[in-house]
């Protein structure tokens, strides 16, 4: 070591998650980086006059967490108003409605399980009554679709179906009427834009409070999937260290132009400290639970056959022109479908495209998909904290509409290791909880219609947070190990989240959090 290092940690359990040297017990950091790897003896020749030591008394240092699916600013908008997430039936959600606050005369919530519903249609006739003539939004758990009310649907002047150039759909009854469930983004969008907002200097304070409790659970870094809000994300940077490196991927929607495509080319690499845009975030389909998935076969309702680009060659088009320019790509695919579509696209870029795209949530797949994610170097994103939202016994709304031969292909993270397959991990905040420690749980112990079949091993897990999610972000050169020359990003529990039950993991309480050579979280 040639200078003395900012940050020394000492006196840890350490897995490197490097082959080369797989434990240690101390750790040098200088410039943000990771200087130097080794043992207590060796703390004392590192040591110099301006070197900040931190003792870790045995608790267990891995690779800085990564949540490889967040939408960490675009969220902010999205939870908002009542968290509806605890409702789990049609009374229970009247009751909340009926007692929920007011924003500028606004019902807004957000979290809602379709399985409130109880089976019926998604319609504000069920809710209507109870709101006492108030605007009313609410953003259903998927982040696919919401419940507008009869006010809401007037002040954003939607009087009757629309036409979208995604597959997007106002619901309409026999009448023409809308039954305000909107499904898709560009017909939520119609009435979001009615809406009240959140100031700036609002949503610029929930950022930073957001971000440190993100970074609280052991998070030190998210891939965005979405643009997320440069003005505000820069203006947070400059003032103050991020707490988790944020990486942005803005959407590629149907309808792109070429001036489009080269807006989104001209973005890569624009950022500053701990934030760059990078890559880009397609829709191959839309979720189960909306009936928009892209399935092979139709659901119980007969819903989910078609693409969310109603001409999937024009995705494919895109993503041969932002493949040929060197953008990374991640496409959300939820249905069988949809997957298959997005893996023969790429199968069609040539032997350039592996390590650069990757699909995300991938929610139920054939036996036959499986090993062309490791044969094509695809990675597989997926959300385990996800299938808290179905149940073992099939009556949720997600694995009634699949059937029992498509629901017991839930979340096949087991199956994918396997196959070889490179699987990140993550959350899809604000879809499910942020905390790292859950996704690190539920990844070993699934839950609902995955839970019959094996979860990870605690290994895997943790590297799917912290090597794989590097992996799939083109990364594994400076980030998801503990190795001299990589970015210093790295977490503390007091718990082994390698050998630790899963269920404790849940509540293990995390010591440490450095992000870029940053202490941005000490616990007690």
């Amino acid at each position: 070591m040639t200078a003395s290092p900012d940050l020394i940690l000492t006196g840890a359990e350490v897995r490197t998650l490097d082959p080369a040297r797989p434990y240690a017990t101390a750790v040098a950091v200088r410039d943000g980086v990771i200087a130097a790897v080794g043992d207590e003896r060796d703390v004392r020749d590192w040591r110099g006059s301006g070197t900040e030591v931190v003792a870790l008394d045995g608790a267990h240092l891995v690779p800085g967490l990564v949540d490889a699916h967040s939408h960490p600013v675009w969220g902010l908008d999205m939870a908002t108003g009542t968290d509806l997430s605890g409702v789990g039936d049609l009374a229970g959600l009247r009751a909340a409605l009926a007692g929920a606050d007011r924003t500028e005369g606004w019902v807004i919530g957000f979290g809602l399980d379709h399985n409130a519903f109880e089976g019926r249609p998604v319609d504000r006739a069920l809710v209507e009554d109870v709101l006492d003539g108030a605007p009313a939004f609410l953003r259903l758990y998927d982040g696919h679709s919401a419940l507008a009310g009869g006010a809401a649907l007037a002040a954003a002047g939607v009087t009757g179906p629309r036409e979208f150039s995604q597959r997007a759909q106002v619901v309409c009854d026999a009448e023409g009427r809308p039954t305000g469930h909107l499904v898709e983004h560009a017909a939520m969008q119609l009435v979001e834009r009615a809406m009240p907002r959140p100031s700036y200097a609002a949503r610029r304070a929930r950022l930073v409070e957001l971000l440190a409790a993100m970074a609280a659970t052991g998070l030190t870094g998210a891939h965005v999937m979405d643009a997320g809000d440069a003005e505000l994300v820069g203006a947070v940077a400059e003032e103050t260290v991020l707490p988790l490196r944020l990486r942005f991927a803005p959407w590629c929607m149907p309808g792109v132009t070429g001036a489009g495509l080269r807006e989104l080319v001209a973005a890569q690499g624009r950022g500053g400290r701990h934030w760059v845009v990078d890559g880009v975030k397609f829709f191959m389909d839309g979720t189960v639970e909306g009936g928009t998935a892209w399935l092979e076969h139709a659901d119980c309702h007969g819903q989910s056959t078609e693409a969310f680009w109603p001409d999937p060659e024009a995705y494919a088009v895109a993503v041969r022109q932002l493949h040929a320019a060197g953008v990374r790509t991640a496409t959300h695919a939820i249905g069988d479908a949809a997957v298959r579509h997005v893996l023969d696209v790429v199968a069609g870029l040539g032997p350039g495209a592996a390590g650069r795209h990757r699909v995300e949530h991938i929610e139920t797949a054939p036996d036959a998909l499986l090993p062309r994610f490791a044969e094509l170097g695809v990675a597989a994103s997926m959300q385990p904290p996800h299938t808290g939202y179905t149940r073992a016994d099939g009556t949720d709304e997600w694995s009634r509409r699949l059937g029992v031969d498509r629901a017991g292909h839930a979340w096949r993270l087991r199956d994918l290791r396997d196959a070889g397959a490179t699987v990140a991990l993550g959350s899809d905040w604000p879809i499910a909880h942020y905390d790292v420690r859950s996704v690190l749980a539920t990844a070993r112990a699934p839950r609902g219609a995955a839970s019959a079949g094996p979860g990870l091993t605690g290994l895997e897990a943790l590297e799917g947070c912290t090597s794989h999610a590097a992996r799939a972000a083109g990364e594994a050169a400076v980030a998801g190990r503990i190795a001299v020359g990589h970015r210093a990003d790295l977490t503390a529990f007091a718990l082994d989240p390698v050998r630790a039950p899963a269920d404790e993991l849940t509540e293990a309480p995390v010591r440490l959090t450095v992000t870029g050579g940053y202490v941005v979280h000490r616990g007690e």
